[in-house]
Parts: structure tokens; sequence; C-alpha cells
């Protein structure tokens, strides 16, 4: 095999993709058509569950630099006035970060990219496209021509992973298609940088305007996202004119103060692969699905594709799983999938009202009955979001009970020996995690590779190993011949963090962390569990140590 994965695809799921099988040490090449990051603000925002699988990949600062977290979302009606408000600013779902953030694609895209050349084991093959695959039962072909003299060539994987976009060739070639509807109504969307004092309107908003729709936020590095939909005897080369323009922004910010850097007329979908898996090649982001952009949850959903099936595949890879595992990856994924688009759609039904009088109900509805506390708190605390819960696949039992497929909490943890907290994640690990005041040295869990993690209580003071510090994590550039699998003692396998610089932080393979906050403790006793087993996307496998692991060969 000339490599074990071939990624189809280097946008933001693809580079992501990527970079979450390097961290894993698997063979990887990414194949994609352009010869740089794509250079147009295109996808806009990200959530709190995104931000915690680019912490996965190690890239969570780099890609967060300068991102806008909202502190609110307003649905105002075609007088500005408000009739329902999402406060952002109160929410917190425990996951390390603030529920929304607006980021600039250009220096995403960079960054992902950027964050390849820690490996060696992975590498960016631009300019070149994929005109087909054939695959058998030990792996894929994937043939390949480049753009600039059209030479052509085959590569040898295990696996070929599509990530290449709504317009996939991957999808195209293993003959898999789209069930769907596609949205018939043009949006106008613009971008730009504004100079100081350029702003008009401060918050993000859905101006529900029965006559034109639009939605408008300020963004990353001091840019603004301005979207308007077209009327049917509105043409594209009309709208994009920059005096049209310049008349739609100018409620919202100065046009004299306002560069355009991307002005493009699109429609958008909600349509699904009939299948995500097809032998060896999987599916992808918009390659897998696609929905409308109400709740900014397209890329978001991609990037969790990616964070449930890597960690699956580098078990499969290193002999530690069977290729069953990998058909859980559209078990769990599609039904989540499916929530987010349909969220989405009602929420397009409530934004894009298209009569006065149907327009003038919706407001005062939407007042009146929030005039109820449960109901107000619901929309005000962003509620209606599906939650990040499995219902089956790869779960102690095959299915979701009590916290069993929920995802475990992220708070901020001290560390023995640390002088200052850090989030939950960065010591897990890349792999298992085994977690609990319960957990001592002889913990014992008879499934994969674990990390050992003890919690105390807030304001305790854990113990620390006195004895020299020897740094045994692994550099992530090392060459893939590098053997990464955790060390395995007594029976009980102890992966130590990179964050954890000094080995004295574990004691007895165990690494003991204070709950800062108490969110770890209060967790534990919510659910009468004394431990808890995480997988790699950090969603609970387990509650008990007895569970059965089908995860393991």
């Amino acid at each position: 095999m000339d490599t074990d994965v071939v990624v189809v695809g280097c946008g933001p799921v693809g580079a992501l993709t990527a970079n979450l099988l390097g961290v894993r040490g698997v063979r990887t090449v990414v194949i994609e058509r352009s010869t740089a990051p794509h250079g147009q603000p295109r996808a806009f925002s990200c959530d709190d569950e995104a931000l915690r699988v680019y912490q996965q990949a190690g890239l969570r600062e780099e890609v967060a630099a300068d991102m806008y977290p909202p502190a609110l979302v307003e649905y105002v009606s075609g007088n500005g006035r408000p009739f329902a408000t999402i406060a952002l600013d109160e929410v917190d779902f425990g996951l390390g970060s603030a529920p929304l953030h607006f980021f600039d694609q250009p220096w995403l895209e960079t960054s992902l990219r950027g964050g390849l050349d820690r490996f060696e084991h992975v590498s960016l093959r631009t300019g070149v496209e994929m005109t087909g695959l054939d695959q058998d039962a030990d792996g894929v072909t994937v043939f390949l021509r480049a753009l600039d003299n059209g030479a052509v060539s085959s590569l040898r994987a295990r696996y070929v992973l599509g990530c290449d976009g709504a317009r996939s060739a991957t999808r195209t070639a293993v003959g898999i298609s789209l069930s769907g509807t596609s949205y018939s109504e043009p949006w106008l969307a613009i971008s730009g940088d504004v100079a100081p004092g350029g702003v008009r309107q401060q918050t993000t908003r859905f101006v529900c305007d029965w006559r034109r729709p639009a939605f408008v936020s300020p963004g990353a590095f001091g840019t603004h996202r301005l979207e308007f939909m077209l009327r049917a005897t509105e043409t594209p080369a009309e709208m994009t004119r920059p005096e049209t323009v310049a008349r739609l922004i100018a409620p919202y910010v100065d046009p004299d103060r306002f560069t355009v850097t991307r002005a493009v007329v699109y429609t958008f979908h909600h349509l699904v692969a009939r299948r995500w898996r097809a032998g060896r090649v999987f599916l992808l982001g918009d390659a897998a699905h696609q929905m409308p952009p109400f709740l900014g949850q397209g890329l978001c959903s991609g990037l969790r594709d990616a964070a449930n099936l890597t960690w699956k595949l580098a078990m499969v890879l290193d002999g530690t799983a069977g290729d069953d595992l990998l058909d859980t990856y559209e078990a769990e994924r599609r039904p989540h999938t499916a929530a987010m688009a349909a969220t989405s759609v009602r929420l397009g039904r409530v934004f894009l009202v298209r009569n006065r009088v149907l327009a003038f109900l919706r407001d005062a509805t939407l007042r009146a009955v929030q005039a109820v506390p449960r109901v107000r708190r619901f929309v005000r605390h962003f509620e209606f979001k599906p939650a990040p819960v499995l219902h089956k696949g790869a779960l102690a039992g095959g299915t979701s009970r009590g916290a069993v497929g929920t995802m475990f909490p992220q708070p901020l943890v001290l560390p023995a020996g640390a002088p200052a907290p850090v989030r939950l994640d960065d010591v897990l690990g890349a792999g298992f995690a085994v977690i609990g005041p319960s957990v001592t040295a002889t913990t014992r869990w008879p499934g994969p590779p674990a990390t050992l993690i003890r919690v105390l209580r807030p304001g305790s003071t854990p113990a620390v190993d006195e004895s020299p510090a020897v740094d045994r994590t692994p550099a992530v550039d090392e060459s893939p011949a590098v053997d990464r699998t955790p060390a395995v003692a007594e029976g009980r396998a102890v992966e130590e963090s990179p964050a954890v610089e000094e080995s004295r932080a574990v004691k007895d393979g165990v690494l003991t962390v204070v709950d800062v906050d108490g969110v770890l403790t209060a967790w534990f006793a919510k659910h009468r569990a004394e431990v808890a087993v995480l997988r790699p996307d950090r969603f609970v496998y387990a509650t008990t140590l007895a569970a059965s692991a089908p995860l393991t060969t």
C-alpha cells in the first residue's frame, strides 16, 4: 500500500480530517485540485462542538484566533423590532467554549493546512484531481490527473475519504445518489472589511422582513457578513452591481467605509447521500449531506463526521478493532445530522415568511408565547438546538442509556503539579480515557488503551510524584514508523497527554486533576457514577468498568 488513507479534498473538512488522522499516526495523503487555500469567505460560523474538534487536532488556538463570538442573535421584523432573542452570552453547553463563533474561512483553511506540516506521515498534493477509483477486498486504487500538465498516476490506499464537497467526485465514483430538496430562492452573500466607525448595526440579526429577508452580523478580523434574498424579478448580474450592494448594506454598514471582498449569488439545499459508505470509501461533510444555513451547522456537521470516523479508522488500521466498527459511523452520525437539518428547515420557515399578514401573525405570536417563562427560556437559551447525543453505535451495550451516548463536559481542571488550570481535553490524550473520582492505580478496563484520570473535588490538593521528571510525550512530527500505541502497564493502558509536560503529574499510572469549578463532581453525582469511559471523540462509552468492550478484536 502507498498509504493507509487518501483524503479527497482539502477544504475545512478534509484538512481537519487529515489533521486528526495525523494526530493518530495514520499515514495519509490528501488530494486537492486547488494549489492554495480558498481565498473567499464562504463558510462563516462554528459552534462549541466544532472548537472541541479543532482542539482534538491540536489546533484550537490557531483557528480560534480573532473569531467573533456574538453575545446575542436577534430575530427582528421589517421595522427592526425584535420578536425573539437568543442570549448566547447566557448559554454554556459545558463543552469548553462559547456556543457560537464567526470565523474567516481563508484564515481557517490556512491554519488547518499549516497543521499538516507537523506530520511526516501526512502529505498534501495540490493541483491534482481524482478521476476515478477501483476498490477490492484489500484496498482502493485512486486514479489521479495533474491539472497543470495532464500527467496521470495512481495511488493505492486501504481507505478513501471523500471530503470533496457538494459536487463530490468521490460520491459520483462510487455511484451514490442524493435525495432531498433544493430551495429555489437565490441569495446574495456579501462579505467585506469595515473601517472604524463604519458599522451601523452591531448586533447579529435575522431580519425577517417579508419583503426581503436578510441576515447581518459582524465577523472575525473586523469583517461583516450580509445576506439578502433575491426577489423573483431580480438577476444575479443586477444584484451584484456596486450601486445595488451599497443600497442593500446601507442600513447596516456605511458603504463608504465598507470594502467588499465577496459578493455572490447562491442557492442552498437540503440533501443527503443515500449511504455514506461504499466498501472502503466513505463520504464526509457536504459530500454526504447539505442543509439550509439558518442554524449555521453545515460545516460543523462535517467536522463532527471527521471526529467520529478518524479514531475508528485508526483502531481498524492498527488492528485494535474490526472493520465492522466503521459501520457505526453512519449509524451514529446520520440521525444527528438529520435533526440539525430539520431544525434548520424549521427556522427557515420562521425566517422566510413572504406574506405581510402571516409575518404580522408570526411576530405577534412569538412575542406572546415568550411571556411563558419556559418558552422564553427555550428560545433565549438556544435549547432548540439538537444536543450531541448518540442513540446507537459504538457504545457499551450498543445503545444509549443514561449518560452513555452523551458528550462528556469539558470544564477547567488543575492537573497535579500544573501552575494553572487547563481545559479537560488537553489532558485526556488522543485515545480512550477512564475518568472519575474512584480511578486508582488498580483500575482495570477490558477495552482499548486508555488514559487514567482521577478527579478530586474543588479545593483539593493532589499529590505530586517527586521522582525526576521524564518527558515521555511523543513529538507530533515523528516518522510514521514510530509506534504511537499507548504503553500498557500491568494490564492497564496509560496514555500521557502532551498538555502534561512532566511525568511527575502522573503518579502510579494515574493523572490526578482537581475539578476547579465542580462541574465534573456534579456530573458524576447526577449520573450516580464513579467512573466514565470516554471515547476519543469524548462521547461517553460506558459508566462502569464492567461494561463489555466490543471495540476490541
